[in-house]
């Protein structure tokens, strides 16, 4: 007996060394580039409020040349999540974010309520999500529709995300409670789901097909700046940079082909691996109209925890422009946040928003409304925390022609300097100041031939003389 089960531990090691070898070979093999073709369409007209974005030099950019910052937040009201339902989303809501400033608005859709039947999409639910976006843009608000994922896979285990049909029935053990939680992830029927869906293409196909139903909808909406694929993908248990490299960007090529197929107008984003701290593998993605919007929860939800200290933050975002620049796309950060009750809320904001400045960066933040803990207006909608409002809603340039860059804003004393380059393009600048928390601006500069602030919206518009540089001060 003794020896038999010294050959099956023998026999065991060896197997274990012989997975770990070829996972090794696999993670260390080259893979050519992947490819997406778009084929060539002529935008049919445009809202002058909101014009058509393209990727364009590594930037997102606008149908007139200028260069387009997206600023604004998450909004999860469309999506079902049973343990957590999410807050409404109103008129009043939208016209809120526009008066504070913002251009954007980061709305949750799922596949469990597009196609709650397999092979079926619901018309009703699209309804709501053109409403939704419509509503947004009548405030001047783009939106980015987010497909959207959390730990836990689907509805039915309580999460967000499949439909039930794309489920196994295998015990949905929950571990750990509270709001932090990460108990869903680890869940053996959640688990085997996502494992399902990243390693075998029968619910992949169906999940292309639902966001061509998506794309077909929006085909002519220049309002919607984006279609966010998946959110933060999660391949456990297949290995980092395995997930990456095998399935995950084939995966990303898959989908965004068959959107591209039906409409080849709009941007297409991919998101970093949800799996704390660890770099993304790239593997290229060429051809598409790509942007890069990975999660930034360095300080908040992921260690190392805020501190007063910046670096983590700023090590992160380096990080997340070396992947974007080897895919090659634009940075974007889809999500960021922190526990508002903190006392280090409003610090972490400052500090984390100035590293975007200095990067030129856009964001959504997490979210507009929620509870008391993460929402900016509270689920009931009775309570908007102006206090950090004040601090998100900083000043800063929603459109540039080339030539023209901002310095850090300040949203607590309204202020931004704006520097004009002598060879600056043509075209208005459009600076997204709020009419909610700051008074009336004030600007100064000599090569501004005519500047209008638009309180209803929330901006001020600056023409510059051509041919002539200077920098701009705008105070409150």
């Amino acid at each position: 007996m003794g020896v038999k089960r010294g050959r099956v531990r023998r026999g065991l090691g060896l197997a274990l060394l012989v997975l770990v070898v070829v996972a090794v070979v696999m993670a260390l093999i080259p893979l050519p580039a992947l490819s997406l073709r778009r084929a060539p369409s002529p935008i049919d007209g445009s809202d002058p409020a909101l014009p058509w974005l393209q990727v364009r030099d590594g930037r997102i950019q606008d149908s007139t040349g200028r260069a387009v910052l997206l600023r604004g937040f998450n909004v999860d009201a469309l999506v079902l999540y049973p343990d957590e339902p999410p807050a409404g989303f109103d008129e009043e809501d939208a016209r809120l974010i526009q008066r504070s400033g913002f251009n954007l608005v980061r709305l949750g859709i799922d596949w469990a309520q597009l196609e709650p039947v397999r092979g079926q999409i619901d018309q009703g639910y699209l309804d709501r999500v053109s409403r939704t976006v419509a509503m947004l843009n009548a405030h001047g608000l783009y939106a980015i529709l987010d497909m959207h994922f959390r730990l836990g896979w689907s509805p039915r285990y309580g999460a967000s995300g499949a439909p039930a049909w794309a489920t196994f029935p295998l015990p949905d053990v929950y571990l750990g409670k509270g709001r932090l939680s990460w108990g869903h992830g680890v869940s053996p029927a959640a688990v085997a789901a996502v494992t399902y869906f990243w390693l075998a293409r029968d619910w992949q196909r169906d999940f292309a097909t639902v966001w061509q139903a998506v794309a077909r909808r929006f085909s002519d909406v220049p309002g919607v700046a984006a279609y966010d694929i998946i959110n933060e993908p999660d391949g456990l248990p297949i290995p980092p940079v395995l997930f990456e490299k095998y399935w995950m960007w084939p995966f990303y090529q898959r989908v965004m082909q068959a959107v591209l197929d039906v409409d080849p107008h709009h941007v297409l984003m991919a998101e970093s691996i949800l799996f704390l701290n660890l770099d993304t593998v790239i593997r290229p993605l060429q051809g598409g109209n790509l942007v890069y919007g990975p999660h930034l929860y360095v300080g908040s939800l992921i260690p190392p925890f805020w501190t007063g200290d910046p670096a983590p933050q700023a090590d992160r975002l380096n990080e997340f422009r070396r992947e974007a620049d080897r895919l090659p796309a634009p940075l974007w950060i889809g999500e960021l946040g922190f526990d508002l009750t903190r006392p280090q809320a409003a610090g972490y904001a400052d500090a984390t928003l100035d590293l975007m400045d200095d990067r030129a960066l856009g964001w959504a933040w997490w979210q507009w409304r929620q509870n008391r803990w993460w929402g900016i207006r509270d689920a009931g909608g009775a309570l908007v925390n102006r206090e950090v409002l004040r601090h998100l809603a900083r000043p800063y340039l929603q459109a540039a022609p080339s030539g023209v860059r901002a310095s850090r804003g300040n949203g607590i004393a309204g202020a931004l300097t704006i520097e004009v380059a002598p060879g600056h393009g043509t075209g208005a600048a459009v600076v997204g100041w709020s009419a909610l928390t700051l008074p009336a601006p004030h600007v100064l500069g000599a090569c501004v031939r005519a500047s209008h602030w638009d309180a209803s919206r929330s901006q001020i518009v600056l023409d510059f003389q051509p041919g002539s540089g200077c920098t701009v001060r705008i105070s409150a």
